[in-house]
């Protein structure tokens, strides 16, 4: 009797001590990007958030396409608590009932326009503009003028010195939506951008290359002198000593957004929700701008000014920055894909 007694003391002391350490055992499971971005968060970002909030954050890696496809598999079950995508996967997010609403907090007074996504349940951490990427040793050598119209990719001169990704990329799908607009059609008439692509721009290209990767050897190597790419791509490349130039489009480079957005039915959300204001915050966006390439959504940001020459900051350029309408796309964008196969890269 006396040995059962104090084994059952022994036990509501374990009891006793570890109920505090299981209230502060939170997990949140955040999902992201992998490589360089990953690194960044459980680096820089994710422990002094671990630390003030007194959680756990778990990182999943995947590209938005693999996140996305998380989502959809685990759905009424969810394994993530946050996850960033890319603006395209993320309304597709949305428009599924991934995404919960987000809760108003003052960070989000600061939030850009054109960042909030037309929704209360998912916002952009970060910009990304699709522009002109181009070798400005190999134009000074040849003596051109840095491009200045998305119409300049016809321009024969670039004879297989063009390289754009093809439609499974955004950067693809951006170039394509652009083609349309500035040949008389749009997102809901595409005819004319398909048209363009075929007849004026696919001459011009050596390769529809994917990969961010083998786009940088394509640079490195002189087999291209311009590509249609990503600002923060640019500044990366930039950023080993090669001599590679940002250049915006004079009708306006495309907005390609980094979203985030808190999952539904999160066992955490409070923590979820502290962590989307984190990311909001003003030093946590120029930690993304400095590492990332990310243009701050957070118009109180203040970046160093050569860094801020290099992205879409500020006012100026953030207001210059063209919206494509992800609502239209997203359900055309199988056919348009299988379409760019058959006419596009054939």
């Amino acid at each position: 009797m006396r040995m059962k007694l104090m084994l059952a003391a022994a036990g509501l002391a374990a009891l006793a001590h570890a109920a505090p350490a299981t209230a502060q055992d939170k997990t949140v499971v955040l999902g992201g990007y992998g490589g360089s971005f990953e690194r960044l968060m459980k680096e820089v970002v994710i422990p002094p958030f671990e630390k003030e909030h007194g959680v756990t954050v778990q990182f999943v890696p995947g590209n938005s396409t693999e996140n996305l496809a998380r989502l959809q598999a685990q759905k009424g079950n969810q394994e993530m608590d946050v996850v960033f995508l890319d603006d395209g996967p993320m309304y597709q997010a949305v428009a599924l009932g991934f995404c919960g609403p987000i809760e108003d907090t003052p960070a989000l007074a600061d939030i850009y326009d054109i960042a909030r996504m037309g929704t209360d349940k998912a916002i952009g951490a970060g910009f990304v503009a699709t522009g002109f990427a181009y070798n400005a040793e190999m134009f000074k050598e040849k003596g051109w003028e840095p491009p200045k119209s998305w119409m300049d990719l016809a321009d024969p001169k670039y004879s297989q010195l063009l390289s754009i990704p093809p439609i499974t990329n955004t950067y693809g799908l951006h170039t394509l939506v652009m083609m349309a607009r500035l040949n008389g059609g749009s997102e809901t008439d595409i005819e004319p951008g398909f048209a363009a692509m075929k007849e004026k721009v696919a001459p011009n290209v050596l390769v529809f290359e994917p990969s961010s990767g083998k786009m940088s050897e394509l640079f490195q190597s002189g087999e291209i002198a311009l590509s249609i790419w990503g600002s923060g791509r640019v500044k990366s490349l930039a950023d080993t000593g090669f001599p590679a130039v940002f250049g915006y489009p004079e009708e306006g480079a495309v907005a390609l957004m980094v979203g985030i957005c808190p999952i539904v039915d999160s066992n955490v959300s409070e923590e979820a929700q502290a962590f989307i204001e984190y990311v909001l915050s003003p030093d946590v966006q120029a930690k993304l701008a400095e590492t990332m390439g990310f243009g701050p959504t957070n118009k109180k940001t203040e970046l160093p000014k050569e860094l801020g020459d290099s992205l879409p900051y500020g006012p100026e350029k953030v207001g210059n920055l063209v919206a494509v309408d992800w609502n239209v796309i997203n359900p055309k964008r199988e056919e348009w894909t299988q379409r760019w196969s058959r006419e596009v890269e054939r």
